[in-house]
C-alpha cells in the first residue's frame, strides 16, 4: 500500500509510502472509522481509509505546518503555522463523492499569527479551545485579537511570547480542559530546552496542581475510560498516570518519538516520529531505548490493546515524511477526503444549503 490517491509522484519513487500491517484494514472496517494525522515537517493531513475492496485508501492534502487536529466525523478543526482552520464535511448520509463517503472543506480560517498551536478541542460549550504553546497557555479564538487566554501555569510570571516551559498538551474531561502537559516548569524564555531529560510535569486544571513529575518530553494527555493517558516522549513509552501515587506507569514502547493520541474502543492510536539530529532531540532516553532493542526511529502509527499493551496494528509511513504530530479518529467514516488550497478542485467546489428567508 504505497502512494497516496492525491500524489503526482513518479511511481517508482514515490515521495511517501504508507505500508499497513496485514490486519489494518480488517481493524478499521471493523470498527467503522477511518483515521486522520498530520506531519509537522512536511505540512500534511492524511486522511486513511478504506478502497472498496478492502485495501488502505490514503489521501493527503497540504496545509502549512499542520499540527493540532480535533474531529467527530463531521466536522474538524486544523492548526497551521498562523491560521486554525474549521473543516465541515459537504456530503449528506448516504453521499458520495469520487467514492468518498466524507468530503471535508475549509470553511472557516482563523488567522492568529504564529502561537505555535499544539493541540486542538471543542469544549462542551462548542467552543474550540487550543494551547498556544509559543505563549504557553490555553486559549480560545478572539474576534478582534489574534487570541484570547483562559489559562497559563502558575509558575509562569508572564504572557508572554517566549515559549518558556513548553506547554503543549491539553486533555479534555466534561467538557473542559482538565490536565496540561509541559516540557518544564521553567519561567525564562526558551528554558525548557534544559530540562528535556527529565523536567516533564502534569498539571491539573485550573489550579495548576502538579501531579506527576520527572517525565521526559511528555505530550496528548488524554482522558479516557476514567484514567489520564499520555506519552513520556522522551523516553518512547506510552502509559498513563496513576494519580494517587502521581507517577507514570508505562504500559507500551513504541520505537519512535511520541506524539498524537487517540482511542477507539479498547485500543489507543499512538503516533511515532523519526527525531531530528539537533539539541531538542538529542541526549534523550528514547536513543538508548533504541539501541537496546536494537532498532531504528519509525514515523507512522502503532494501535495498542490497552489491556495487553501489545501492538496489534501499525502504519509505517517512509519517505520525505518523518514526523507525525497529531492524529484523530473519524467515527462511521470509510473513506474521507479532504480539499486543499493547492488545486483548482476548491475553486469548482459549491454547495448549496436549504432555502432561506428574508
Amino acid at each position: 500500500m504505497s502512494h497516496t490517491d492525491s500524489s503526482a509522484a513518479v511511481p517508482d519513487a514515490p515521495w511517501v509510502e504508507v505500508i499497513g500491517s496485514p490486519r489494518l484494514p480488517d481493524w478499521l472496517a471493523e470498527k467503522r472509522v477511518s483515521l486522520a494525522f498530520t506531519t509537522y515537517q512536511t505540512g500534511k493531513l492524511f486522511l486513511l481509509g478504506l478502497h472498496p475492496e478492502g485495501r488502505l485508501a490514503v489521501f493527503e492534502r497540504t496545509f502549512n505546518r499542520a499540527m493540532g487536529l480535533w474531529a467527530d466525523g463531521q466536522t474538524m478543526w486544523l492548526s497551521t503555522l498562523f491560521q486554525l482552520w474549521k473543516f465541515e464535511n459537504l456530503l449528506q448520509p448516504g453521499e458520495t463523492y469520487q467514492g468518498h463517503d466524507r468530503l471535508y472543506v475549509p470553511k472557516t480560517g482563523h488567522t492568529t499569527g504564529d502561537l505555535d498551536i499544539h493541540d486542538v478541542a471543542i469544549d462542551g460549550d462548542g467552543r474550540v479551545v487550543f494551547v498556544a504553546t509559543g505563549f504557553g497557555c490555553i486559549a480560545t479564538l478572539s474576534d478582534r485579537s489574534s487570541f484570547t487566554p483562559l489559562w497559563r501555569p502558575p509558575f509562569l510570571s508572564k504572557q508572554a511570547a517566549e515559549d518558556r516551559c513548553h506547554l503543549n498538551g491539553m486533555a479534555m474531561a466534561e467538557g473542559r480542559p482538565r490536565y496540561a502537559t509541559a516540557v518544564s516548569t521553567s519561567d525564562v524564555v526558551d528554558g525548557w530546552r534544559d530540562r528535556r531529560r527529565d523536567g516533564g510535569v502534569v498539571m491539573e486544571i485550573p489550579d495548576g496542581r502538579i501531579v506527576a513529575t520527572g517525565l521526559s518530553m511528555p505530550h496528548s494527555p488524554r482522558w479516557y475510560r476514567d484514567r489520564l493517558w499520555l506519552h513520556d516522549s522522551g523516553t518512547g513509552h506510552f502509559g498513563s498516570i496513576d494519580l494517587d501515587r502521581r507517577v507514570f506507569e508505562p504500559l507500551t514502547f513504541c520505537p519512535g518519538y511520541l506524539r498524537g493520541l487517540a482511542f477507539v474502543d479498547d485500543y489507543a492510536i499512538v503516533g511515532m516520529s523519526r527525531p531530528r539530529h539537533d539539541k531538542t532531540f538529542g541526549g534523550l532516553v528514547l536513543e538508548d531505548e533504541l539501541s537496546k532493542r536494537n532498532t531504528d526511529a519509525r514515523c507512522g502509527l502503532s494501535i495498542i490493546d490497552l489491556h495487553s499493551g501489545d501492538v496489534v496494528h501499525w502504519l509505517r509511513v517512509e519517505g520525505m515524511v518523518h514526523e507525525l504530530y497529531d492524529v484523530a479518529v473519524l467515527p462511521e467514516v470509510t473513506r474521507p477526503m479532504a480539499l486543499g488550497f493547492k488545486t483548482d478542485e476548491i475553486h469548482r467546489m459549491i454547495s448549496i444549503g436549504q432555502p432561506g428567508q428574508l
